[in-house]
């Protein structure tokens, strides 16, 4: 099979999961991209961190190049619909259970959405007519954990360690083997970790800002020396997009973000950020909040990307800092606190209701 390196005009851009933290990311960027002038068919589940109000300005501002459909990635009639009604030529897929803690407890719908999810779509978009790209959104979890030394490649073999790494390196697999036995051209990326604009609140960052911000304890995993790298949701966005563009057939790509930290760092960063941006009255430092945890179970030591092949094949790298994300990230969430409010309340599950009623 020749691969051939990829110059893409995509017509009709099927987003799964584009209600989630990067997926909302992804289209924001991608309708601010001259190079994009297609519609975007937005699908997801919004199960508790979809949250379709993430992008409701686009239906106004967007009218025919944005179109939101509530279902499930893995029920074949809504992907049927959906493929056919929208001319679908193209897919990212972001949709995904992805938090550890939820997969440790309830593996079930991991399983469900990320591995059926997957095989269903990869079926449907091996249907279609004139279909010129899969991209698979991974993660830096299905290789295991490193030692102090040591980066993941994109050679690295997969040693995922709880059921959410378990659940994604599966869908990997399918993703290549669609590509090897059925000629469905496909790319995968596998990054880092994410920070930035609309996570939801039970991630390590925006808890600790949110928490911090009420001067509320700051609860960190076994002694904080968990060793992450932290890629700012944008410089993702990026790397996608150039990916989808650009890369080759059938090829995987890591992206990470040079910004290699103990989770104990991140925390003092946010403290000390908290403190410079909006002070703080009733104690001297944020620092003091801190709260080491009970350990989780199955706890990765250290994850570290090689990045080098999509800088040197696609010309990606990196542009904000941990100083400078970590900054943008701490003044969004002081910016939007109605938006924060809403999650934390689940007022957006009843906005959910309102505009968009039952799942297809």
């Amino acid at each position: 099979m020749v691969r051939l390196q990829t110059s893409f005009d995509y017509h009709n851009l099927l987003v799964t999961g584009g209600c989630g933290f990067i997926g909302t990311n992804f289209i924001r960027y991608l309708m601010e991209q001259q190079d994009f002038g297609g519609r975007i068919i937005n699908l997801d589940k919004l199960t508790y961190a979809g949250n379709p109000h993430n992008l409701a300005d686009l239906s106004v501002q967007f009218p025919k190049r944005y179109v939101f459909v509530r279902g499930d990635v893995a029920e074949v009639k809504v992907l049927a619909r959906i493929f056919e009604e929208y001319e679908i030529d193209a897919v990212c897929h972001f949709a995904a259970e992805s938090h550890v803690d939820r997969s440790i407890k309830k593996p079930d719908e991991f399983i469900r959405t990320n591995i059926v999810g997957t095989f269903q779509l990869l079926e449907r978009s091996l249907k279609q007519k004139n279909f010129r790209r899969f991209h698979h959104i991974s993660t830096d979890e299905v290789f295991g954990s490193l030692g102090q030394e040591g980066y993941f490649t994109e050679e690295t073999p997969y040693h995922p360690r709880n059921p959410y790494s378990a659940s994604k390196a599966s869908s990997d697999h399918l993703v290549r083997a669609y590509h090897h036995t059925y000629g469905l051209p496909i790319t995968i990326s596998n990054c880092s970790n994410n920070y930035g604009p609309f996570q939801f609140p039970e991630k390590l960052i925006p808890l600790m800002i949110l928490n911090g911000l009420e001067d509320k304890p700051l609860p960190v995993y076994g002694d904080g020396k968990y060793i992450r790298d932290w890629l700012y949701v944008t410089d993702h966005c990026h790397a996608i997009w150039l990916i989808m563009k650009q890369g080759l057939d059938g090829e995987t790509y890591n992206i990470g973000g040079t910004s290699e930290k103990e989770n104990i760092y991140i925390v003092h960063k946010i403290c000390d950020l908290l403190d410079q941006v909006v002070g703080s009255t009733t104690i001297p430092s944020r620092r003091a909040l801190i709260r080491f945890v009970e350990d989780r179970p199955g706890h990765d030591r250290r994850y570290a990307i090689d990045f080098s092949k999509i800088e040197n094949t696609l010309n990606w790298s990196p542009q904000e800092s941990i100083d400078s994300g970590l900054l943008k990230t701490v003044q969004w969430y002081i910016q939007n606190q109605d938006w924060v409010n809403q999650v934390r309340t689940g007022e957006y599950r009843t906005w959910i209701d309102q505009h968009y009623g039952q799942l297809e």
